[in-house]
């Protein structure tokens, strides 16, 4: 749950944070199983591409059944992205990137995700504090 008394970029720094975490639990899990050549894919409208290459993640074509999904979900991202925004706020699908990787390469490039993600929840944290 996103705490509703947060600014817009606050909420985006939460959202971004908790993909941080999933990528560092799934890192987790993989080392566990030793299957670390598990291959991962996604889209988003907000992670940028200068961070996402930091963090190990390349940008590839967004397929056309994913655009197709976007499409069709369209209403429901529009409202989470106003609430997010907490204003009327039109996602541009241009503007949506998809990124692949490989846990392998997420593996060299955890100390900075540990960085970024702590980085990001002290700055949430202090904010739902004042």
């Amino acid at each position: 749950m996103i705490d509703k008394t947060l600014s817009g970029k606050q909420k985006t720094n939460f959202i971004l944070q908790k993909y941080l975490e999933g990528i560092l639990n799934l890192i987790d899990s993989c080392e566990k199983d030793n299957n670390t050549a598990v291959r991962i894919k996604g889209t988003t409208y907000i992670l940028n591409e200068r961070t996402a290459h930091k963090i190990g993640l390349n940008i590839i074509k967004t397929d056309f059944i994913q655009k197709v999904i976007l499409t069709f979900n369209y209403v429901n991202i529009l409202i989470s992205n106003s609430i997010t925004k907490r204003k009327l706020s039109f996602p541009k699908l241009t503007t949506i990137k998809t990124f692949e990787s490989t846990v392998e390469e997420l593996i060299k490039r955890r100390e900075f995700i540990e960085g970024l993600n702590d980085k990001l929840k002290n700055k949430v944290t202090l904010s739902q504090s004042h």
